[in-house]
């Protein structure tokens, strides 16, 4: 057995529209074709893949997180992303990594979904810092 690369992340929500909102017309991901299952849910794609699979639960567990820190994407515009982030009142913590370290000088932006999964957006080193940010 070799694994080849990641699938897919799930994530339970006991609000499929907020959710889809939120993945969708916030971080620009698309629903997509999704079998027929006898639950309620959607897959949101990047591209042609579908990397986030969202399933409804009637209720959710006081605790979200589970065993499971956080889910990381690649993504392109920093500035924007923050931005928008801003905008819609979503707090967020931004980090570089040292430049001496593995994949020096990226960028990671952490932020929480509507139900307190944690997400992280990975910008490569040479994105410009967003605004009111310093740059290294």
């Amino acid at each position: 057995m070799s694994v080849q690369g990641m699938n897919h992340f799930t994530v339970l929500s006991d609000d499929l529209e907020e959710t889809k909102k939120f993945y969708c017309d916030l971080l620009g991901f698309e629903v997509g074709p999704r079998p027929n299952f006898q639950f309620p849910g959607y897959w949101l794609y990047v591209g042609d893949q579908p990397i986030l699979h969202v399933i409804h639960r009637k209720q959710l567990n006081e605790v979200r997180a589970g065993v499971i820190d956080h889910m990381a994407f690649t993504a392109t515009d920093l500035p924007a992303t923050a931005a928008k982030l801003e905008k819609a009142g979503i707090k967020y913590e931004l980090r570089r990594l040292p430049l001496e370290s593995v994949r020096g000088g990226l960028w990671q932006l952490f932020f929480d979904d509507p139900h307190g999964g944690k997400v992280e957006f990975d910008f490569d080193k040479d994105e410009q810092a967003p605004k009111g940010h310093a740059a290294a």
